[in-house]
C-alpha cells in the first residue's frame, strides 16, 4: 500500500509533517500553486492533477488521505478513479464545503494586506497547534499566500457531492475534531452515514487542524485502519 496525504486550502504538504514522520513510507503532495506553479480552479481539476501525479510516480494500492479541501479532492478522486484506490481517509472535511462570506472577504483583503490576514484569520486557526510547529505552519501559509488560499476556498464553496457521496464504495476512515467550527462534526457524521464502508473517529478537544493538534491520536487511528486493511488483504489472498 502507498499512503498519500493531500493538504487543504492554502497549505502545503508541510501540514502533514507529524504524519509523514510517523508513517515512514508515506508521501505528502504539494498541490499546484502551493507554492510552485499555478493553482487549479476547481476540486475536479485538482483531482485530475492528482491522478496524473500519482500515475507518473507509479504508486499503486493507494490509500488517499485528505484534509479539508484535500478531503474534497480525495472524495472526487474516488468517484472518478476508484480503480486506483484501496481506501480513503477523510479528515475535517465534508461532502459539501460552504465557506462563510466573511472568510472570503478577509482572505481577499489579505492579498493587499497580508499582515492583517495572518494576524486576524490565520493565527487563530493555528492557536492550538504545538508551539514548536505553529510558527513554522504560519510561515508556510504566508509563503503560499492569500491569493491561493482564496482560490482554494472558492473551490470549496462550489464543492457539493451530497447527492453522489454514497456512490463511494471504498473502505473509509473519517476523522474530525470535536470542536471543529469550519467543518463541524455533523459533516463527518454525514460522510460516515453515506459511505457504506466508513467508520468515524471523533477526537475530543481538537479543532479543524486536528492532524496538528492531536497527532498521536490521529496517527493511532490511521495505524489501526491501515492494520485492518493489511489483515483484510492477507485474508483475501489466503481465500483465493
Amino acid at each position: 500500500m502507498k499512503l498519500v496525504f493531500v493538504h487543504g486550502s492554502g497549505n502545503s504538504g508541510e501540514v502533514w509533517k507529524y504524519q509523514t514522520d510517523y508513517f515512514s513510507d508515506s508521501v505528502a503532495v504539494n498541490l499546484p500553486g502551493h507554492p510552485g506553479g499555478k493553482p487549479c480552479t476547481s476540486v475536479d481539476d485538482y483531482a485530475d492533477w492528482l491522478h496524473k501525479y500519482l500515475l507518473n510516480h507509479g504508486y499503486k494500492e493507494l490509500v488517499l488521505a485528505g484534509h479539508s479541501l484535500g478531503g474534497a479532492i480525495v472524495q472526487t478522486y474516488a468517484l472518478k478513479y476508484p480503480q486506483d484506490l484501496k481506501a480513503l481517509i477523510l479528515i475535517a472535511t465534508g461532502a459539501r464545503l460552504r465557506v462563510h462570506p466573511n472568510f472570503i472577504a478577509i482572505i481577499a483583503d489579505g492579498i493587499t494586506d497580508p499582515e492583517r490576514w495572518l494576524k486576524e484569520f490565520i493565527e487563530p486557526l493555528y492557536a492550538r497547534v504545538p508551539p514548536e510547529f505553529k510558527d513554522r505552519m504560519i510561515k508556510d501559509v504566508a509563503k503560499v499566500g492569500a491569493a491561493v488560499q482564496l482560490n482554494d476556498f472558492l473551490c470549496c464553496d462550489r464543492f457539493d457531492i451530497m447527492d453522489k457521496v454514497s456512490e463511494i464504495k471504498l473502505l473509509t476512515l473519517v476523522i474530525c475534531g470535536s470542536e471543529d467550527n469550519l467543518t463541524p462534526v455533523k459533516y463527518s457524521q454525514y460522510l460516515a452515514s453515506k459511505i457504506a464502508s466508513a467508520r468515524l473517529t471523533v477526537i475530543d478537544g481538537a479543532t479543524h487542524f486536528v492532524l496538528l493538534e492531536k497527532p498521536a491520536e490521529v496517527n493511532r487511528a490511521i495505524s489501526e485502519f491501515l492494520a485492518g486493511l493489511e489483515s483484510l488483504g492477507k485474508f483475501n489472498k489466503s481465500a483465493q
